[in-house]
């Protein structure tokens, strides 16, 4: 319920936030640098979390995550440049700390072996709302501008409130054999110490740079290749009404294997993103070829963050969930860093082929996984 919502907020704005900042910031390489910089900020934001749920309880971090929400889409109303770019840190700073401490929540009371089921348990709960929110979301801002905007905010009221109704609390508290260290960068040295632990967040980082692409920079090329706005935002429905298909995504996982499944979503993703930028002339057979490789990011979403999560301490559950879900602010600085780089010599077309090399490394760091993990016994038996 709680992702569900959540995602009722990033949804309706998916598709009109890269809108709205292009239309204030009329150039791809202008906006590379927005995001570039508001993903540094976040990344700083992110990794503070940990330390400060040592002074802040759990359910008053998460409270301040829809709070964060509220704040972004009041600077977004003002229709100012600066603030515009102020909102979408607001917004990316709520994202973090929310997704730290869902994962924190989920790693209290789910057991290692349903975490599989968890996730596209999620996934299916947010699945309308993905769906739904993007065309919903550029629709609204083409009729009124605050609309989207208004709407999110009602999602994020709503967050709040259903939140503190379920009473989570602040999770279990386990305790540990030795004091926590109170640099809030500490736990990091027992991260890159496990190569399990930064094998997970190395496939998160790239799966989300594949989002990161088609959020931002297929939008960008739909405008600018003479297709309009809602184009992409379609294309992102329709890609997202995938996540209705996870828990048939998970029986194949469960059957081939998460190192199999992993491999093969990376290198298809892989193909797809590169099959793009070579048919980048023609804009509709890219649209469609990176609405394919949208398939396979969202098995990534399915399969890509079980090797993090199954390799999780119990009692670095709070840090390691801070860790992993600096994913998101990491693709956020590389994308765009890496997109602005490309645009000095290319056009937008030329992202999609970066992000398949990027995508084509997933698959081979994937390699080195276990070729039993997520398997049950009986299967791994046979």
């Amino acid at each position: 319920m709680l992702a569900a919502l959540e995602a009722g907020i990033r949804g309706t704005l998916l598709s009109v936030m890269p809108v709205y900042i292009y239309r204030a910031f009329p150039d791809a390489v202008e906006v590379s640098h927005i995001y570039f910089l508001v993903g540094l900020a976040s990344l700083c934001c992110g990794l503070m979390v940990p330390w400060m749920s040592r002074f802040i309880p759990r359910r008053w971090m998460f409270t301040l995550a829809g709070c964060c929400y509220l704040v972004g889409l009041s600077l977004a109303l003002t229709q100012v440049p600066v603030l515009m770019a102020c909102a979408l840190l607001a917004n990316a700073v709520g994202t973090v700390t929310f997704t730290v401490c869902l994962n924190a929540y989920v790693l209290d009371y789910i057991h290692r072996m349903d975490l599989g089921r968890n996730e596209t348990t999620r996934m299916v709960y947010s699945a309308t709302p993905w769906m739904v929110g993007p065309i919903l979301g550029v629709t609204l801002l083409n009729w009124w501008t605050p609309a989207p905007f208004l709407l999110a905010g009602f999602f994020a009221l709503l967050l709040i409130a259903v939140f503190w109704k379920l009473r989570l609390g602040n999770g279990k508290q386990i305790s540990r054999a030795r004091a926590p260290a109170v640099n809030p960068l500490a736990y990091l040295g027992r991260f890159f110490a496990q190569p399990r632990l930064i094998a997970g967040w190395f496939f998160a980082v790239m799966r989300s740079c594949g989002w990161w692409v088609f959020v931002v920079y297929l939008p960008i090329y739909c405008i600018e290749s003479g297709l309009g706005d809602k184009v992409g935002a379609m294309a992102l429905s329709i890609s997202n009404a995938l996540l209705f298909t996870t828990p048939l995504m998970l029986r194949k996982v469960n059957k081939s294997g998460v190192r199999w499944s992993v491999r093969a979503s990376f290198a298809a993703a892989a193909l797809l993103f590169a099959l793009g930028w070579a048919l980048s002339g023609y804009p509709w057979a890219t649209v469609i070829s990176i609405m394919a490789a949208s398939i396979f990011l969202v098995a990534l979403d399915v399969c890509g963050g079980l090797p993090f999560l199954m390799a999780v301490r119990p009692a670095e559950r709070t840090e390691m969930a801070a860790v992993y879900s600096s994913f998101r602010d990491v693709s956020g600085i590389i994308t765009p860093g890496a997109a602005a780089l490309v645009l000095l010599v290319a056009p937008v077309s030329g992202v999609f082929a970066a992000v398949a090399v990027g995508l084509g490394a997933g698959w081979l760091v994937a390699g080195r996984l276990h070729p039993r993990l997520g398997l049950n016994r009986a299967v791994a038996a046979r």
